[in-house]
């Protein structure tokens, strides 16, 4: 069958842009092998924030002393937990499905997709094709390459949302966004954690200045944290899972009950017969793409995780609008025209917008910067929540600001009007001299923006 265009994958980019394609007028179909909405809504964002969610209750709720609040014995009941986080992302689920299936001009395919030529795609038996294919297959959990590995049970980002217990003992390999966000989690849940990472600090991708004040915001909280561990081996036995994480084989492993793989991400391209398209992937499997979103294949773009240029729900949508864009408007967007930007979210959250310090120095910028410990924000202490500091990034000779990062209380709301401002491409005193609202977190920012040095 021939359509206007094909979509392969319904994650965050997908659905969009099919409605965007039916709306001009374009036959167009929808190929999707799991469940509509991809991960952010089925393993990823929403369940997990659910969790997230449950598990702040928890940990606010054993604080309520703190408070001036008595709540007596603090027992989380997983079930109900779970059951909780089922609800939501069953609901987002449903109402997505229901959004693409009363789609006019819209055809939802479900089966694997791969391509049998540029233009056409194989699913199960039957062969479509158009000439415009959007690849929209996101990615998935990447796995330790050790040989222990197939002898013991583990979980991974998608599997452990299955647990319908507290673990008592459960081990994370990896400490970086993911893994993070279980180990806080689960430990607020009333498991016993443990970290394990191969670099010397968590978070290598962030400055030192973050990683050591996510490090005691964890360890402030009782996790455990194994950094530099060269060597890991696992071993399993009736009681549990074993890890060892020096080379030193007199060193005893740790054992728990429960194993985490939060190591990276691989990209869902090594079966979708791209070699029969001709379109091209780097050593990691990532579609490689320019600034428009396009492969190297006419009438082919990729978009979301497995394009590696943003790997975020938020910078999947932006690939659906540069594309629309390019395609229906008078205006030409661009990949390389957003800021970079993220959350950890972690508790209290970490927001990001740019550059490191680290990578601006690197790039060659003459930096000017300011830090505030959130110790020093009222809404910060009024909710007994100081953990954490902002930091600011500028640019010494145009005022710009090259990057930012507030860890604490609300920092992954806060930092948006400094994402504004940088994507206004205007300068910091722009923000500086505002008036924000009392009291918040926001409102500390032109306060930090005046001590920049």
């Amino acid at each position: 069958m021939k359509y206007d265009a094909i979509i392969i994958g319904a994650g965050q980019a997908g659905p969009s842009l099919a409605e965007r394609l039916t709306k001009e007028g374009f036959k167009t179909a929808i190929v999707e092998r799991q469940l509509l909405g991809g991960t952010c809504v089925n393993v990823g964002c929403i369940p997990t924030k659910t969790l997230v969610g449950s598990a702040r209750v928890a940990h606010l709720a054993q604080r309520a002393a703190e408070f001036g609040v008595e709540t007596g014995k603090v027992k989380v009941d997983m079930r109900h937990v779970k059951a909780r986080m089922d609800e939501v992302r069953g609901e987002s689920n449903r109402n997505l499905t229901a959004w693409l299936e009363g789609m006019e001009n819209l055809d939802v395919i479900h089966g694997h997709a791969r391509f049998v030529s540029p233009t056409q795609i194989q699913i199960n038996e039957e062969t479509i094709e158009a000439e415009k294919i959007f690849i929209n297959v996101g990615a998935r959990a990447r796995l330790l390459d050790i040989p222990s590995l197939p002898e013991v049970p583990y979980l991974t980002n998608s599997t452990i949302l299955d647990l319908e217990v507290v673990p008592q003992h459960l081990i994370v390999i990896g400490g970086s966004y993911i893994g993070l966000e279980f180990a806080q989690m689960y430990r607020r849940f009333g498991s016993q954690v443990t970290i394990v990472e191969m670099a010397d600090r968590l978070i290598p991708r962030e400055d030192e200045d973050i990683s050591k004040a996510v490090k005691e915001i964890l360890q402030g909280e009782g996790i455990r944290l194994e950094l530099g561990a060269e060597c890991i081996t696992l071993s399993s036995k009736s009681s549990g899972i074993g890890i060892s994480v020096s080379c030193d084989h007199e060193v005893p492993p740790i054992w728990g009950s429960h194993l985490l793989l939060a190591v990276g991400r691989v990209p869902n391209t090594d079966d979708l017969g791209l070699e029969a398209a001709g379109i091209n992937t780097n050593d990691r499997g990532i579609i490689v793409v320019d600034d428009e979103l396009r492969t190297n294949v006419e009438g082919v773009w990729a978009l979301g995780e497995v394009n590696g240029r943003g790997g975020f729900t938020h910078t999947a949508y932006n690939d659906f609008e540069i594309v629309v864009a390019n395609l229906f408007s008078d205006y030409q967007r661009s990949v390389a025209d957003r800021v970079d930007c993220y959350g950890l979210f972690i508790d209290p959250p970490l927001g990001r917008a740019g550059l490191t310090e680290r990578a601006a120095r690197d790039a060659g910028y003459k930096v000017r910067t300011a830090i505030r410990p959130m110790t020093r924000v009222g809404r910060a202490r009024e909710f007994g929540e100081t953990r954490g500091f902002m930091k600011v990034m500028v640019d010494a000779e145009t005022d710009r600001i090259l990057g930012a990062a507030i860890l604490g209380l609300n920092g992954d709301e806060a930092i948006h009007g400094i994402i504004d401002v940088m994507s206004a491409d205007l300068p910091y005193t722009s923000i500086q001299r505002s008036v924000h609202i009392h009291p918040t977190v926001s409102e500390l920012i032109p306060t930090l923006l005046g001590d920049i040095q």
